[in-house]
């Protein structure tokens, strides 16, 4: 009786683990790996110091990334490809403040949340770590 309820639960906990983990997550943007590291020191990201200001570079990501510093300690970097279509020319999102807008349809996200604030989808913002050490910042997927 024990052998069969200990092969029982390996059967259970087996047939829970998948190596195909394409139902998880959007299926319109893809993994890529990545890791951008950004010195606070310099110029271009010396406003990343201060809470309310953001740095969108196109350069990493599928589309480009935003990064947003929300109190001074705290920063936050999403994808700036529209996570509701796939890749095109017209997905990747411009920001103003602190809105993210997709140049495909009337589609805009909160760059502090990642939530979609008008249109329609049923995606967020795909988020990217982030790490502060000092003056460096460093964000990976």
């Amino acid at each position: 009786m024990k052998k069969t309820t200990i092969l029982l639960l390996f059967i259970i906990l087996i047939s829970g683990c998948s190596g195909e983990d394409n139902f998880r997550g959007n299926p319109n943007l893809p993994n890529l790996n990545f890791r951008l590291q950004l010195d606070l020191s310099l110029p271009e990201y010396n406003n990343l110091q201060f809470p309310g200001n953001h740095f969108v570079t196109y350069n990493y990501g599928v589309k480009g990334i935003v990064v947003y510093n929300l109190n001074g300690n705290q920063l936050v970097a999403f994808e700036l490809s529209d996570p509701n279509h796939p890749p095109s020319d017209c997905s990747a999102m411009t920001v103003e403040g602190v809105i993210a807008s997709c140049g495909c349809d009337t589609n805009k996200y909160n760059i502090i949340t990642g939530e979609l604030s008008e249109g329609e989808g049923k995606y967020t913002m795909k988020p990217y770590r982030v790490q502060r050490s000092g003056n460096i910042v460093e964000v990976w997927n």
